[in-house]
Parts: C-alpha cells; structure tokens; sequence
C-alpha cells in the first residue's frame, strides 16, 4: 500500500478546493495543496487527515507557530513535518508567522 501524504503551501488568495494537485507514484500519493493562511491549512489539514493522509508537510513559509497550529488540528493522527526557512523568499522575505 502506497503512502498517503499531503504538502501545503502558504500563498495569498490560494483557495484549498481549487488549488489542489496529486501526484501519484507506485510508493507514494502525494496531495499537494495551496492555502491562504495559518487557519485555512489548519482546517485543509484535518481533511486531509479524514481522507487518509498519514503524512503531512509544510511549506517553508510556515513559523513555529503555523506549524505548531497544524500539529495540534491533526491531534496526533498524521506526522507533520515543514521545510524552514526562516525569511521565505515567496512571503517578502518573512516568516509566516509575522504575516499570519
């Protein structure tokens, strides 16, 4: 059985139903899903998690605190995992958690 993971980024007006995207490997189904801020992802996260996501990663623009947000809405139920960065050349050099 191939794992089931999710990728979310962090990008002004993304809309979580209309940008969405699967790539589909023989090992892997990955769902990779665009977000507008912090409390859109937390709430994509628990539907991901509702669909079978067992792994969750999270784009370089998520801070500490955006992260944390998303461990907590999957309550143990999916891994959560993020790239850093800790200015983010897609957020004008920020971190998520100053804009979010």
């Amino acid at each position: 059985m191939a794992l089931k993971a999710a990728f979310i980024f962090l990008a002004p007006g993304a809309e979580a139903k209309k940008h969405r995207s699967l790539v589909s490997t023989p090992e892997v189904e990955l769902i990779v899903v665009g977000v507008a801020d912090y409390s859109a992802a937390e709430n994509i996260a628990v539907e991901l998690v509702a669909e079978g996501v067992a792994a969750i990663e999270l784009c370089g623009g998520f801070g500490h605190v955006g992260t944390s947000r998303v461990v907590q809405a999957v309550e143990g139920k999916a891994a959560v995992g993020v790239v850093r960065f800790d200015c983010h050349p897609g957020l004008d050099g920020k971190s998520g958690d100053t804009i979010f």
